[in-house]
């Protein structure tokens, strides 16, 4: 498969699944760029690499910060074809009674609200073109709310989910396409954040990001014609219910 005439945005690309992706793109032959909040972060995953990635960091929550953002990518890549919207963040407090507001706030701007400040910066040009592809990765947790993810967690994801779906409603007509994947748990630094220590025995049961690679990659390489709204992809031994 190869991708030589696209070009793709990999936010939240330094590390996990979405270094992965933004590794398949580019070995596929897209010009891609990764951006997150830590740019040595950022180098080190480009370097990980054996086609070129450019970096540039970025704050999602921060509407101007995304702006500047797209303004760069468009330098650097010439458009944005693909974006894959992979950053997120959660906490260790994860019930009602031990997480304070800040926590709240803090996961729905950056999980729910970065999701959106970025589809807000992109969809302009892809309707322009009437074409483009957004892929968010989500989590379980936004369709079921599970206590393993939390409960800010999980109503950050839900919104993601919804503003996924209706957004992807909307832009059919325009030639976008809007796809949210939904891991199960998947053995990448986000698990720092578990109330309690992962063992090494869980992690082995675990979905690694380099699971996703192919996926995507399919998903990038249908015709425009072709649309892929939802995709669940879990450990097989992780119960879904």
């Amino acid at each position: 498969m190869s991708l030589a005439e696209k070009s793709a945005l990999v936010v939240g690309g330094g590390t996990g699944i979405g270094l992965a992706i933004a590794q398949a793109l580019a070995e596929a032959g897209a010009k891609v760029a990764i951006a997150g909040r830590r740019f040595e972060v950022l180098e080190q995953g480009a370097a990980s690499s054996s086609a070129e990635i450019h970096c540039h960091s970025v704050d999602v929550s921060d509407r101007k910060s995304v702006l500047d953002l797209l303004a760069w990518a468009d330098q650097t890549l010439g458009k944005v074809d693909i974006l894959v919207n992979a950053a997120g963040v959660n906490i260790k407090n994860r019930s009602m009674e031990a997480m304070t507001p800040e926590d709240w706030d803090r996961m729905m701007q950056i999980n729910s609200t970065g999701a959106y400040n970025l589809m807000y910066a992109v969809l302009p040009q892809m309707r322009e073109r009437k074409d483009g592809l957004i892929i968010n990765i989500s989590s379980i947790a936004g369709k079921r709310a599970l206590a393993l993810g939390g409960i800010a967690y999980a109503a950050s994801k839900f919104a993601m989910t919804a503003l996924g779906t209706a957004a992807g409603n909307e832009e059919n007509k325009n030639g976008v396409r809007i796809t949210n994947i939904y891991p199960g748990e998947v053995d990448t630094p986000l698990l720092k954040q578990r109330p309690k220590p992962v063992t090494e025995e869980h992690r082995a049961t675990m979905l690694q990001p380099e699971d996703f690679k192919e996926v995507v990659l399919a998903i990038c390489n249908l015709p425009p014609r072709a649309h892929v709204p939802e995709l669940i992809v879990k450990p097989t031994t992780q119960e879904y219910v």
